[in-house]
């Protein structure tokens, strides 16, 4: 979820000079099978929630790292999609990319790979898989 680990990307940020975009990802529920207004509304009102959840868990945890008045800039950001994606995707325009080793798991994980595993692999910059 988060492009950190504990305090060290914040304390690196600030050695450098550098800023923090921290992305969350999250997939919505698939739209019900049924067609119809209710179940455009339906799809729309998941999804804004999937967001909205998305959104309080990244802020709570920017707050939970680097405080309440973070040192450096951070740029939080809450996308929908493909988590390996959406960070390969910003690898493009980083300097350094961190993830996480703990993710969904399960079955999910078996279908699309660790989302570490593939950031590390198709990357455009430095990648810190951070445990």
């Amino acid at each position: 979820m988060a492009l950190w680990k504990q305090s060290l990307v914040g304390d690196e940020a600030v050695r450098h000079g550098s800023e923090i975009v921290a992305l969350t990802a999250y997939q919505a529920a698939p739209p019900p099978l049924s067609f119809g207004t209710d179940s455009v509304h339906e799809a729309q009102s998941a999804g804004e929630a999937a967001s909205k959840s998305a959104k309080h868990l990244l802020l709570e945890t920017i707050r939970d790292v680097l405080g309440e008045d973070p040192p450096v800039l951070v740029q939080p950001r809450v996308k929908e999609g493909n988590a390996a994606k959406l960070l390969i995707d910003l690898s493009g325009k980083a300097d350094v990319l961190v993830v996480g080793t703990r993710g969904r798991g399960g079955f999910a994980e078996l279908l699309s790979g660790p989302v570490s595993q593939n950031v590390a692999a198709y990357a455009k910059c430095t990648v810190v898989v951070a445990r």
